[in-house]
């Protein structure tokens, strides 16, 4: 049946186009008005060419028989049509017409012949009879067009309504009618219904070519078509006025191009051009359904493609640009998702704006965002288009029209691959102020949300070929085509996996996609009723100037960390989902990569990125210099770095180079607080706290410090702070910003309650736990602390110049240096030194070195007492050597000043002023008083004078120095080049057991100073007071002691007194050792009452009372005062009596 069929479409064809004949030669005379109207009347002709073969004109004027005419016998095309269509294609009209139209006609057909096609082609379009055979073949088909239906009928427009409703016929004969005639008429605008009444001005006006009916012109007609639809792409790219195409010869052009978007054949001009690539590309491609314009389009840019043929498509996605509809395979995939999405609403406008291929995108890709279902086949023919915008920025007449200047100067030469477009985005991104006009800008922005490359980075063909080996390497677990993948590229932005062409093009697109939410797929996704709630957004593809898409992401933001409002919980509807949230962090923590990538940043920035910037050129370097210079930058800027450095204190992952660097220590320390979704400064305190562990990097230490650094500027930028702080602050510090002035604030207030015994603290619990912290963050780095920071910076550079900074090293360094600082500097260390004393936990370096033996032996002493517990484990054998020797440190340190030792200062605040008040008078408040009041009280202590709690104190004291002359400043004052030059052995020795001291005791005779002399001597008597304090004769006599003078209880000389008399008794015998330095103790303090006699009544009366023969002289003191009292009594008796024997007389 389908055979018979075909056989009888043939025979009519073939009926036309032997009856056609007749009007080709004028069989029919020519008879009044009827030969007018008659279309089968040959037209006038001009007279023929010079050149052409009079054979031929004269065979055009002789009449021959219808029935039988043919090309083939044509003596004008004779000898094209044998050389160049199969000999089966002559007996068949339309067969020869096929095969001679798709020839190259300047070269391959002789003039006379093209003649005599075009002639033949257009009578038989006008043909009544070819109009029957039409309505004959597509009578149903032409009654269910309603269009088709109502066209008039004898002038032709029958067919080419067919023509233009040919996808919506689907009876078989018909399709193959239509499809055949279509190749015909597509050849020559002149056959395409009403073309030439519409465009006939436009052509004379554009010089695109003769439309003299008659002339000996081709019989294609392609490149006058060209030329008008380049001229129409011309017209919107540069607005050119000076030869405006009429609006209904636009929509033919338009309609024209639609009308050939199934098959390249009939594109004349494209099909001409492109003839060999075809071949060399798409060879395998069937014609029909836009096929072989696809893949043409997909090798538009291979080195083989011939410019002549690039140029032809490029004219045609510039057309496909303007209208979709010229696209055959977009039209027909997304045809009925674009009536589900109504993106097609006005239908009275047929080349209204819902045709540009931009709305179509922004329209279905909306609907895709919102989950709407838009088939596979269609969302697959937009991705086609959208690589497409992408990879030639001159199909987007905005782009051309609006960055000529920048393309011309800066771009040029990069038109293929989407280089130029890159290139446009490199130089919108660049700090250079006005280096890309903001018309240019926006027409960039609005290309980037047509295309949504952030759907698909395969979309951005420049950006997908650099960064190939990245995702191959560093994304290869994500699948091919996800959004995801452009996270993937900008969490291994500035890594060892990233390459540097990858790095600009990704940075060059983000710089735009960071403008509008809209365009990173899983932010909308997640957020985009968020956005509707909190933040009043429209629709995907529509604007709102209240809420402007770079607007929406900051609203995002605010809410994503606002989670309390004037001390009051936030309500759970004004606060984002977890979803949301999460991805706000994901854009936060990318967007720190680079400042470019925050709009709000960058916009109010720039003049200070200029000013202060302009050489941190390195990731993350303008942010932190910024930061740096917080202070100095103008209102608004200051304002977005403020609120920025406040959000990363909550969140210290927004900093994503920070995060990267200090990977290690997270993993190693820190991994529990680093997977929590919400941080709260958790990470910040816990990178903090472990910023010395051999996990921590140089990148993460400074880092971290120049964190702790900015936190200084403003107390807002410590979260934990903060949060635990605000009211204390608004209430007992209200208009201080700085933290560290908060810090000090806080502090004394607290001190002050604790000294006055307040019956309620004014600071808070939670604030002073939290102060704490900041205290002790502060005490690791000197520049954390600007009082002692600003003073001591020239005292730095020029006595610690090569001492880093972290680790309490440079505080350390100075305390060493103390002698040679500067005055403001030595005050502030000293003050320094005096509130670590009272809290040790502030003493940086001690809690450090000494960490593990404070677990050890210090695990239930209160904080404030830490160094006194290490200080009386110091000589432990389980005590670390660093740790002793830091204990060591701190205990000469105290030594020097009795205010650095809080203990002794309370023990002895009222024997202080009683005895050693002419020491106090000459002190200034800020300087040591290098040990001169331990020294009076060591006095007083040996004359037995002090309190007992003070005596206490002093007694440990003497013990310690006694070990380690070190510990006694006033010693090693006047005693340093006497060590040097008679006990250099025990001194290098540093064994701390007290053999510099009985050196300088057995050498006393040679010691040339008289006040170390002097030194010597007070140890001495000091001695006497109390055995402990000499651990030489302490260690030889032990075993004696525990014989003889257990049941003695130690202090104010009675175990040494036990000692003399167990000396003097011969019925006890001592240890050798024992007894010999008993011996020459007692020489020793022989010569120390020859050389250092008593110096009043008061020293005497201490000298007996602390003599080991004490009984001795005061039982010979009480016979002096017997006998003087008996000799004096006597003496009375005698005067009484000579008195009264004078008075008898």
């Amino acid at each position: 049946m389908a055979a018979y069929s075909r056989a009888q479409l043939l025979l009519l064809l073939s009926s036309v186009c032997l009856c056609g004949f007749g009007s080709v030669h004028g069989l029919k005379a020519a008879s009044g008005p009827a030969e007018l109207h008659n279309p089968l009347v040959l037209r006038p002709a001009d007279p023929p060419a010079k050149d052409a073969p009079a054979a031929a004109a004269a065979g055009a004027s002789q009449p021959r028989r219808a029935t039988g005419w043919k090309l083939s016998e044509e003596e004008a095309c004779r000898e094209d049509l044998t050389r160049l269509c199969p000999k089966h294609t002559w007996t068949n009209n339309l067969a020869v017409l096929e095969c001679l139209q798709d020839r190259k006609e300047e070269t391959d057909i002789a003039p006379d012949c093209n003649h005599l096609l075009w002639n033949y082609k257009l009578n038989l379009t006008t043909d009544p009879k070819f109009e029957s055979v039409a309505m004959e073949i597509c009578k149903s088909t032409i009654t269910e067009i309603k269009e088709c239906n109502e066209v008039e009928r004898g002038r032709g427009y029958l067919v080419s309504c067919l023509v233009d409703h040919r996808v919506n016929i689907s009876e078989y004969q018909c399709n193959q009618y239509i499809t055949k005639m279509t190749s015909i008429i597509f050849s020559d605008y002149r056959l395409i219904c009403g073309f030439m009444d519409k465009c006939k001005e436009d052509i004379n006006s554009l010089r695109c070519g003769s439309i003299n009916i008659g002339h000996k012109d081709i019989h294609s007609q392609g490149e006058v078509i060209a030329c008008l639809e380049k001229a129409l792409v011309r017209e919107v790219e540069q607005q050119d006025r000076a030869h405006p195409i009429k609006e209904e010869c636009q929509k033919a052009i338009l309609r024209v191009a639609e009308l050939s978007s199934d098959d390249f054949h009939l594109d004349r001009h494209l099909y001409f051009s492109c003839r060999d690539d075809r071949e060399r590309f798409c060879q395998n491609i069937q014609a029909g359904e836009g096929k072989v314009y696809k893949c043409l389009f997909n090798h538009k840019f291979e080195e083989a493609m011939s410019e002549k043929c690039r140029d032809a498509l490029t004219t045609r996605q510039k057309l496909i640009s303007q209208d979709y509809r010229v696209s055959y395979s977009l039209a027909k995939a997304c045809k009925l998702d674009l009536r589900k999405q109504r993106c097609s609403l006005d239908t009275s406008l047929p080349r209204a704006r819902e045709a540009r291929l931009s709305y179509l995108l922004l329209c279905l890709e909306a609907a895709v965002h919102r989950g709407h279902p838009v088939s596979g086949e269609c969302q697959g023919e937009m991705l086609d288009y959208r690589r497409m915008l992408m990879e030639d920025f001159s199909l987007s007449p905005e782009i051309v029209l609006h960055c000529r200047t920048e393309i011309e100067a800066q771009c040029s030469g990069l038109h293929r691959k989407g280089r130029t477009l890159h290139c446009l985005m490199r130089i919108g991104r660049s700090d250079r102020s006005n280096a890309i006009d903001s018309v240019c800008q926006n027409a960039l922005q609005t290309l980037i949300q047509s295309a949504d490359p952030g759907g698909d980075y395969r979309i951005d063909r420049a950006l997908n070929e650099a960064c190939e080996s990245v995702i191959q390497t560093a994304c290869k677990h994500i699948r091919n085509g996800d959004p995801m993948i452009l996270s993937c590229l900008m969490e291994h932005l500035y890594t060892e996996k990233m390459v540097e062409d990858c790095e600009h093009r990704l940075l060059e697109l983000q710089y735009f996609i960071s403008r509008d939410w809209k365009l990173d797929p899983i932010l909308y996704k997640k957020c985009q009723a968020d956005a509707a709630r909190l933040c009043h957004t429209h629709g995907w593809n529509e604007t709102n100037e209240v809420m402007p898409p770079g607007a929406v992401f900051s609203c995002l933001y605010r809410h994503a960390y606002r989670t309390e409002e004037q001390g009051r919980r936030v309500k759970s509807e004004k606060q984002l989902s977890r979803d949301c949230k999460v991805e706000v962090q994901r854009i936060l923590h990318q967007r720190a990569l680079d400042v470019k990538l925050d709009p709000e940043l960058q916009k109010r920035c720039m003049t200070d990125l200029g000013k202060w910037c302009s050489e941190k050129t390195d990731a993350g370097q303008e942010l932190e210099c910024l930061q740096d210079h917080l202070e100095d930058l103008v209102s608004g800027c200051k304002d977005v770095v403020g609120n920025l450095t406040e959000l990363e204190s909550e969140d210290i992952q927004i900093d994503a180079l920070l995060i990267r660097a200090c990977e290690p220590v997270i993993q190693a320390h820190c991994h529990d607080v680093a997977d929590n979704q919400i941080d709260t400064g958790d990470l910040m305190e816990c990178l903090v706290q472990n910023k010395h562990q051999k996990e921590m990097n140089d990148k993460c230490a400074v880092g971290v410090t120049h964190f702790q650094l900015i936190q200084m500027k403003d107390f807002r930028f410590s979260y934990k702070f903060k949060m635990a702080c605000k009211e204390d602050v608004l209430r007992l510090c209200p208009n201080i910003k700085k933290k560290v002035d908060v810090v000090i604030c806080l502090s004394t207030t607290v001190r002050n309650d604790t000294l006055q015994e307040a019956r309620e603290q004014r600071v808070s619990l939670k604030c002073r736990k939290q102060l704490r912290v900041e205290e002790l963050e502060m005490s690791e780095d000197i520049r954390l602390e600007p009082e002692l920071y600003e003073p001591c910076k020239s005292d730095i550079s020029r006595l610690c110049p090569n001492v880093a900074f972290g680790n309490a090293q440079m505080i350390e360094c100075l305390k060493e240096q103390k002698k040679q600082l500067s005055q403001r500097c030595h005050q502030r260390i000293f003050r320094l030194q005096e509130v670590e004393m009272s809290d040790p936990e502030l003493d940086y370096q001690l809690m450090r070195v000494c960490k593990q033996m404070i677990k050890r032996f210090c695990t239930e002493a209160d904080a404030r007492n830490v160094l006194q517990c290490l200080k009386q484990n110091k000589n432990s054998e389980l005590m670390d050597p660093k740790c002793k020797q830091m204990i060591t440190k701190r205990q000469i340190t105290q030594n020097t000043d009795y205010r650095l030792n809080p203990v002794l200062r309370k023990a002895c605040r009222a024997d202080i002023p009683k005895f050693c008040q002419s020491i106090l008078n000459k002190a200034s408040e800020d300087g040591e008083l290098e040990g001169q009041v331990i020294a009076c009280l060591k006095l007083k202590y040996a004359d037995q004078r002090l309190s007992s709690d003070c005596e206490d104190q002093i007694r440990v004291i003497l013990q310690e120095s006694a070990l380690d002359y070190r510990l006694d400043r006033q010693l090693q004052m006047h005693c340093s080049e006497e060590i040097s030059r008679l006990c250099a052995e025990e001194a290098a020795a540093q064994e701390q057991t007290g053999q510099v001291e009985e050196c300088l005791k057995v050498n006393l005779l040679k010691i040339r100073q008289e006040a170390c002399k002097k030194e010597v001597l007070n140890m001495l008597k000091e001695s006497k007071a109390d055995i402990f304090v000499d651990p030489v004769l302490h260690t030889a006599c032990a075993l004696d002691l525990k014989h003889h003078c257990a049941a003695i209880t130690p202090g104010r000389g009675r175990q040494m007194s036990c000692l003399m008399e167990a000396l003097q008794d011969k019925r006890v015998r001592l240890q050798p050792e024992c007894k010999k330095r008993l011996q020459d103790r007692i020489d020793m303090w022989s010569y120390a009452a020859k050389v250092a006699p008593a110096e009043g009544f008061s020293d005497l009366a201490v000298q007996v009372m602390t003599s080991p023969s004490k009984n001795y002289i005061l039982f010979m003191i009480a016979l002096s005062v017997c006998v003087l009292f008996l000799v004096g009594l006597l003496c009375g008796r005698i005067t009484k009596r000579v008195t009264r024997e004078l008075k008898d007389r």
